[in-house]
């Protein structure tokens, strides 16, 4: 087993910090995620140390389960549950790549579609164009909002 990652070290070290600041909200989030991925390393049948990249997906996992969350207790009319949510979501967005903006996806597709030769495709052509850009925009940009980016290019 190697010594910790970097992103995890890092979320420990704000664990620390916030738990000094006495910044409930932070450092309760910050707990929720460490045990999220000390669960995915003993999972399975050996246990391991998680890559950077897979203590990003975990972190991932968590956001997408807050902004859920976030979305559902804002529906059932419970805001002051649906603000818990979206605090810890504004916690986690500080580990999270940098969002794509919609004309860096539109980029992104398009290159993909050329580099599959999908447009020959048409709608056909999505799950290989979506094998290509899945990879490059992963934790960074929605991916229904990548979908629908795919469709739009393939259909016309």
């Amino acid at each position: 087993m190697t010594d910790s990652t970097g992103l995890k070290q890092q979320l420990r070290t704000d664990l620390t910090t916030a738990m000094k600041a006495r910044d409930k909200v932070r450092s309760g989030t910050l707990r929720m995620v460490l045990t999220a991925i000390s669960e995915a390393e003993v999972s399975g049948t050996a246990s391991h140390e998680l890559s950077d990249q897979q203590v990003l997906d975990v972190v991932i996992k968590e956001a997408k389960k807050r902004r859920e969350a976030e979305e559902a207790f804002a529906q059932a009319d419970r805001p002051e549950l649906a603000e818990k949510e979206r605090a810890e979501a504004a916690v986690l967005a500080d580990y999270l790549p940098q969002p794509l903006t919609a004309e860096q996806i539109t980029a992104l597709v398009a290159e993909a579609i050329a580099s599959t030769g999908a447009a020959e495709l048409g709608p056909k052509g999505m799950g290989k164009v979506m094998g290509v850009v899945t990879p490059q925009t992963k934790g960074k940009a929605d991916g229904g909002a990548v979908a629908a980016e795919v469709r739009r290019q393939l259909a016309g």
